[in-house]
Formats: structure tokens, C-alpha cells, sequence
């Protein structure tokens, strides 16, 4: 019975639905349950320490209810940006509704679409992967799966890693390096893996174009089917969701840096790379992304036996309130540089 806890993390895709269906104030509602609610709650809602024991593991890890929990984030994405774009192009929508509306769906597109298929692009299962890129097709940002994956888990926590802020860096201008920069790496890295594999650059083998393509015929067909306000719809959603996971970049990893060993490489990474946070409702309705440090020990280990341990920094807060305060550099640096 623990377990159906994971179906709170529903609740906020169900708040876009309840905005596109009732709309007035209503679709202010999934901005109120990520900043506004989720926060509060925080505040009063314990943090756990506790651990998956080890004997169970192996079990939990293979129980289809967890991934079932992943999977129906896929149809919930794609069809509560269908109503939007929808609507935008042909309901009389107010200024304050089209805000509201776009605001929701992209922090949707950022917390459910990115961080639902950062998990399944961990996965062996072909078709997990496939579904990783195409939720990543609602906010342009196909190549996430392969910068994240080959660049950003090797590199984490040194200055080759775009997604790494630095220590006294404000986030507004860590967007642009981390976006920039990580698009340019995902195309190295695909140029790299063609080479060894002796394959030709620019051809269909190379992901980083076919993604370019595909994204390109997605806004192209939304633009067509629907419209200039659905397409504009589809682009400001897109943004919304990339500095949403931007910005969760940015406090995962601030300021720390692994160390560069005598022979020139830096140390292996370690759960003190990464900033944790065992804040009960974060964990929840990121599908325990805020456990970061297990993480990135570990990336092949599924979300719902990450663990806590001790060696990981711990954030003050969980990640909707963190995110929050990477948006006031002055204040984000006065909590975090005495715990760095």
C-alpha cells in the first residue's frame, strides 16, 4: 500500500487537465500545487532517510507497477498538449488565461515530460528509450538523451560538464551555458560514436540529426494542422520546460566539484557530487529525481529504490522551493555558499 503514494505525482498533470477543462482561474492551478502548495507542505512534511533494504531490492526493482507509473505519464503528455494547442488556437482565451495555460503546461512539459523520460533514457529496454525521446519532442530537446546520458554522467561536477553550475554563478546566465553548451556536446559526442563506428557523419545514422528533423516536422505539423497561436503555443511551452530542467540542473550540482587526481583525470564520481533531497512530497512527484546523489552513483539504478546515504550533501529544502530561490541569485548564495 506504501507504494500508491507514487499516484500523488499525478495530481499534477490532473491540474493542467482541470485548467484546460474549467479554465478562468482554474488554470492557474498547476502553477499553485509546484510553487505554491508543494512548497508549504515542505515545510511541515517530514524528510525520510529511509532506505529500500538491500534483500528487497532486487524484487522492488522488477515490479511492473512502478514502471506502469512512468508509462502513463507518455499518453497523459501528449494529450494535455494536444488540448492546449487546441485551445489556444480556438477557444477565446483571455491574456490571463493564455498565461496561465502556457505556464502549466510547461512546468508539465519540464516535470512530467524531462524528468519522466530522463528516467526511461536510463534504461536498457529499447523501447524505454524510445519513448524517452519522443516525451523529449515537447520541449525541442531531443538531444538531452544523448548529452545526459554520454556527456553529463562522465563529466559531472568538473568544467567539461555544461550542466555543472559553478560556484558564484546566477542561474540566469548558467541557462545559457548549460542550453549552449550541451546542445554543442550532444553533436560532438554523436560525431565521435559515428567515427568509431565508421559510419558517415552527415547521414540518418547520426541522432542528433534525425532529432533536428524531427522536431522540425513536429512545429511544422502544429503550425499546419493548427495554427500560428498553436504554434507559438508549442515553442513557449517548449522554453518553459527546458529552464524548468535547467534550473533543477543548476541546484543539483552547484558549486561542487570532484577533485583532479595527480594523473590529470578528475576523482570517480561519488554521492558527494551531488546535492540530495529527502524531502517526502519533491521525492514523489519527481519520481524521486531529488535523490540525485544515489543517482549519479549509480545511473542504472531505477527511481524507486534510490537511496539516501550519508556522504551526500543535503539541499535545505526540496527542489520546488530550491528552484524557487536559484531564481534570487543574492539569497540562493547566501543559504548555499556556507554549506559548500
Amino acid at each position: 500500500m506504501k507504494d500508491l503514494k507514487y499516484l500523488i505525482a499525478y495530481l499534477l498533470p490532473l491540474s493542467a487537465a482541470v485548467g484546460l477543462w474549467l479554465q478562468g482561474p482554474w488554470v492557474w492551478s498547476t502553477v499553485v500545487l509546484a510553487f505554491g502548495i508543494i512548497p508549504l507542505l515542505e515545510v511541515w512534511t517530514p524528510q525520510s532517510t529511509h532506505n529500500t533494504p538491500p534483500s528487497e531490492e532486487e524484487h522492488r526493482a522488477h515490479r511492473l507497477w512502478f514502471d506502469l507509473l512512468l508509462y502513463l505519464n507518455f499518453p497523459l503528455l501528449f494529450a494535455l498538449c494536444a488540448g492546449y494547442l487546441y485551445s489556444l488556437q480556438y477557444h477565446p482565451l483571455r491574456p490571463a488565461e493564455i498565461a496561465g495555460l502556457t505556464l502549466s503546461l510547461g512546468i508539465v512539459v519540464g516535470a512530467v515530460g524531462i524528468n519522466v523520460a530522463h528516467e526511461l533514457g536510463h534504461r536498457s529496454r529499447r523501447f524505454e528509450q524510445q519513448m524517452a525521446q519522443w516525451m523529449l519532442l515537447t520541449a525541442l530537446y531531443q538531444h538531452f538523451f544523448i548529452e545526459h546520458n554520454r556527456g553529463h554522467h562522465k563529466h559531472v561536477a568538473t568544467d567539461l560538464d555544461p550542466a555543472s553550475a559553478r560556484r558564484g554563478e546566477a542561474v540566469f546566465s548558467f541557462w545559457w551555458r548549460s542550453i549552449r553548451g550541451g546542445w554543442q556536446n550532444a553533436w560532438r559526442l554523436e560525431a565521435g560514436r559515428l567515427r568509431q563506428a565508421a559510419l558517415p557523419v552527415w547521414s540518418l545514422h547520426n541522432d542528433m540529426l534525425r532529432f533536428q528533423i524531427t522536431q522540425l516536422l513536429w512545429l511544422a505539423a502544429i503550425g499546419g494542422l493548427l495554427g500560428l497561436k498553436a504554434l507559438t503555443g508549442a515553442l513557449a511551452i517548449a522554453l518553459i520546460g527546458i529552464l524548468l530542467l535547467e534550473t533543477i540542473n543548476y541546484i543539483e550540482h552547484y558549486g561542487l566539484r570532484r577533485r583532479i587526481l595527480p594523473s590529470g583525470r578528475p576523482e570517480p564520481v561519488s554521492p558527494a557530487h551531488s546535492w540530495n533531497s529527502n524531502h517526502e512530497l519533491g521525492r514523489i512527484f519527481l519520481y524521486e529525481l531529488t535523490r540525485h546523489s544515489d543517482h549519479h552513483y549509480k545511473a542504472t539504478r531505477q527511481y524507486q529504490i534510490l537511496r539516501h546515504l550519508d556522504e551526500s550533501p543535503q539541499l535545505p529544502f526540496g527542489y520546488p522551493t530550491s528552484v524557487l530561490l536559484a531564481l534570487l541569485p543574492p539569497l540562493w548564495f547566501r543559504v548555499m555558499h556556507p554549506r559548500l
